[in-house]
């Protein structure tokens, strides 16, 4: 495999090239159209698609198990992989699923995660310490606990901590950046393409990135982007920054674009915006359960229609570039 097809695509990309591909075997021409436009639209798109029929035919060379284990319902993914069992099945499993790893991308991790949510899904789970867990949209984490520590390992997405009280073992949410040590406190953690955002609602958490010797307290309010070789600039909090786990997504004259990828995180499929458009500005709150009706909510507000030509295919245009 070349270097190019090699390098790593994000898991929101290899997600969608996994749905197009499913959908595809149904045969449907207007959804063939759409997933060709889905694969112009992106060079990463089209790098997605290669590793995904490069593992394609790894697995088939294994009489179809380890490939049907992975294009199946992402509910049922770990157990189907754990029951591949061994010889030649197994081997071509880990080393077809390997193909889709890099430094920081490795979608297998969601899918053998301990607890996840799906796309759109959100979750709160209560840990036998007292500790209050949401997860957010995709989002996947590990829960390892002993005797001398708790650990909460976050493999993708973003989580809400609220720590529980009364047990003298160190809470620790760990990242490929680095970890997260809770002192008595109330804090969002967040996978995002550059790092980990660390974001402390209450109380106070120790930062230690990954090849740092040292570690560094945020206090309330504050946020900061981890990498594995040190830490951002320390910054204010962003205005309603936990309120996706009361579902509502909140805004301060942000970028549309960035706005429209963070709703294309509880969707599937396209979601995008037109370059003409892409930097307008946009304050408001907008309901997470429902993005129809958040796209809906841009149109009185800004010079853009909606333009959906499937479920699966929406572009936030101006008004200008829309067809009749």
């Amino acid at each position: 495999m070349s270097p190019v097809n090699s390098k790593p695509v994000s898991a929101q990309v290899l997600d969608a090239a996994i749905d197009w591909q499913l959908s595809l075997d149904s045969g449907n021409a207007v959804e063939r159209e759409e997933f060709a436009k889905w694969h112009a639209a992106h060079e990463e798109h089209a790098r997605a698609w290669r590793q995904l029929g490069m593992l394609d035919q790894r697995f088939s060379v294994a009489n179809g198990p380890a490939r049907t284990a992975l294009l199946q319902s992402r509910e049922s993914i770990r157990r189907r992989v754990r029951k591949l069992g061994s010889g030649l099945a197994s081997v071509v499993a880990v080393i077809g699923l390997a193909l889709f790893a890099g430094d920081r991308y490795l979608p297998i991790d969601y899918w053998l995660a301990d607890q996840r949510t799906a796309t759109g899904e959100q979750r709160t789970l209560r840990l036998t310490d007292g500790t209050l867990i949401n997860l957010n949209t995709h989002s996947a984490v590990d829960v390892r606990f002993d005797e001398k520590q708790r650990l909460i390992v976050l493999q993708e997405g973003e989580i809400l901590v609220e720590t529980g009280h009364g047990d003298a073992r160190p809470f620790i949410v760990e990242t490929r950046e680095g970890s997260m040590r809770a002192l008595g406190t109330r804090f969002l953690v967040k996978r995002e393409e550059e790092g980990t955002r660390l974001s402390v609602l209450k109380s106070a958490v120790a930062a230690h990135p990954e090849s740092s010797p040292e570690e560094q307290i945020l206090r309330e309010g504050q946020q900061v982007l981890m990498r594995s070789n040190g830490l951002g600039p320390i910054i204010a909090l962003n205005l309603g920054a936990d309120a996706w786990t009361r579902g509502m997504l909140v805004v301060d004259n942000a970028r549309l674009e960035d706005l429209v990828q963070e709703l294309g995180r509880y969707r599937r499929g396209h979601l995008g915006v037109t370059p003409a458009v892409a930097d307008l500005r946009i304050t408001g709150s907008f309901p997470l359960n429902d993005t129809d009706k958040a796209l809906s909510a841009l149109l009185p507000t800004l010079p853009v229609q909606i333009e959906q030509h499937t479920p699966w295919w929406i572009t936030v245009a101006a008004k200008s570039e829309t067809k009749p």
